[in-house]
C-alpha cells in the first residue's frame, strides 16, 4: 500500500504513522482552556495512535451501521441508494428502498439497526419526502432487511414525519438513536433553517423527539399530556442536528451545527430547552449578533462549543481498547473542519481531547464490533475508511 502526506488521503490506500510517542491520553494537560473556550487547533495524522485505510467508495455516502459480527454493513447515499458493504465481496445495492427528495441538504439520510436485529431483520431509515408546494420534510420508517445475493427491504412503513413540511432544503437533520435498553427510539429533527419552529411547541422542528419502536408517543414523555406533535418533544431548541449517541451511563448526548462560531455538543435531558435561536455562542452568517448562552441561564448550555466552526457531522460513543486512552469518549466527524475530534467523557462533562487534521470532510463515524472506528468521507467520491491502530 502507498504511503502519503495525510492532506493527500483522497488518493492514498493508506496513511502510516511515522511519529513515536502517539498514544493519546484521556484529555490533553490544557483542556480546561479548550473546553471552556471556541477553540481548538487540530493536529497532523502522523501524531495519531492510527494509520488510515481505504476500504471502499461510495457516491455521497450519509450513514452507515454494520450489521452482527461487523463483516458487512448498510451505507445510505444521499442521492436515495442503499448499499451493502462486504469485507470479503462485492458492494451491492439494496433492492426496495424508498424514493427520495434529492437536492440540497436533503435526500437519503440515517440507518440504524432495530434492538431485536437479529431475530427480525428490522432497520429503521430516515429520507426526505416532497409534500404540497414546494415543501418538504424528513420521515422515519422501519422495514426487514433480507440479507443475500440481491438483497433488499420489504414492509417498509412510514412512523414519524415532520410536521409542518416547509420549503427549503436544509437542516433536516434526521439522525436516529436506540435507547440502550432498546425501549425508545430518539430523532433528532432539525429546524429547517427557519428559526423560530425551534421554539415552537406546536411543531416538531428543532426538536429531539423520542417514540415508542412503533412511531407511537410513550405515555411518559415530558409532553404527552398536550397530544399532538408537542407529545412527541424529548427537548427542545435545537439547530441542525447531526449526531445522536448514548454513552455507557445512558446518557444522551447530541452534536449540531451552531450558526457562525456557534457548533456545539450538549448533554440532552428531558425538557431541556437548548435556546436557539434566542441565544447561541455564535453569530448569525449575516453578521448579526445571537446573545451568548450565559445571558440567559434559564436555557441549558452546550458542554462543548467550537469557534471557527467545524461543522459536526457524525457521533459515537467509544468504549474499546483498540486506541489507548480513547475508552469512554465521544468521536465526533467534522466537515468544514476536515477531520475527526474526540471528547473525552467524565460524568456529565465532556472534554476536548484531540483533533486531527484528514483534509478531508468526515460525514459519519462508526464503531465495530471489534473496537476499530471506521469513517465515511463526504461527496460524491466519498470514502469508507478504516483506523487501523498503531502497534
Amino acid at each position: 500500500m502507498k504511503k502519503i502526506p495525510a492532506i493527500a488521503l483522497s488518493t492514498a490506500m493508506i496513511v502510516a504513522a511515522c511519529s513515536a510517542g502517539t498514544t493519546s491520553n484521556a484529555a490533553p494537560a490544557d483542556t480546561a482552556k479548550l473546553d471552556a473556550g471556541g477553540e481548538q487547533p487540530a493536529t497532523p495524522l502522523a501524531n495519531a495512535p492510527f494509520a488510515v485505510q481505504e476500504i471502499a467508495s461510495f457516491s455521497e455516502p450519509w450513514a452507515m451501521t454494520f450489521l452482527p459480527r461487523g463483516k458487512q454493513a448498510l451505507v445510505t447515499e444521499k442521492s436515495g441508494k442503499l448499499k451493502l458493504w462486504q469485507e470479503s465481496g462485492p458492494v451491492l445495492d439494496v433492492a426496495g428502498v424508498p424514493a427520495v427528495a434529492y437536492g440540497g441538504q436533503g435526500g437519503f439520510g440515517d440507518i440504524i439497526l432495530a434492538p431485536d436485529f437479529a431475530t427480525s431483520g428490522t432497520i429503521y431509515l430516515s429520507w426526505v419526502e416532497a409534500g404540497q408546494g414546494d415543501t418538504f420534510g424528513a420521515v422515519v420508517g422501519k422495514a426487514k432487511f433480507v440479507n443475500g445475493a440481491a438483497p433488499r427491504i420489504e414492509g417498509l412503513q412510514t412512523i414519524w414525519k415532520q410536521d409542518p413540511k416547509v420549503p427549503g432544503r436544509g437542516h433536516f437533520s434526521h439522525r436516529l438513536a436506540f435507547s440502550p435498553d432498546g425501549q425508545y427510539l430518539f430523532i433528532g429533527s432539525g429546524e429547517r433553517q427557519k428559526f423560530d419552529p425551534a421554539q415552537d411547541m406546536k411543531a416538531n422542528l428543532g426538536k429531539i423527539l423520542r417514540l415508542n419502536p412503533d412511531g407511537s408517543v410513550p405515555a411518559d414523555n415530558p409532553f404527552a399530556s398536550q397530544g399532538g406533535v408537542t407529545a412527541q418533544i424529548w427537548s427542545l431548541g435545537h439547530r441542525n442536528i447531526l449526531g445522536l449517541a448514548f454513552d455507557g451511563n445512558g446518557q444522551l448526548w447530541n452534536q449540531e451545527m451552531g450558526p457562525k462560531g456557534g457548533d456545539e455538543v450538549n448533554l440532552v435531558e428531558a425538557k431541556a430547552n437548548y435556546g436557539y435561536p434566542i441565544v447561541s455562542n455564535g453569530d448569525h452568517y449575516d453578521g448579526k449578533d445571537i446573545p451568548d448562552h450565559p445571558t440567559r441561564p434559564e436555557f441549558a448550555a452546550p458542554k462543548l462549543w467550537w469557534n471557527p466552526s467545524v461543522s459536526p457531522a457524525g457521533l459515537a460513543w467509544y468504549n474499546g481498547d483498540a486506541y489507548p486512552g480513547w475508552k469512554n469518549s465521544l468521536l465526533m466527524g467534522a466537515l468544514s473542519g476536515q477531520g475527526l475530534v474526540r471528547m473525552q467523557i467524565d460524568g456529565d462533562t465532556l472534554h476536548k481531547s484531540d483533533r486531527w487534521d484528514f483534509g478531508q470532510r468526515i460525514r459519519e463515524v462508526e464503531v465495530r464490533e471489534d473496537g476499530t472506528v471506521w469513517l465515511l468521507t463526504d461527496g460524491e467520491g466519498g470514502k469508507l475508511l478504516k483506523l487501523v491502530p498503531k502497534a
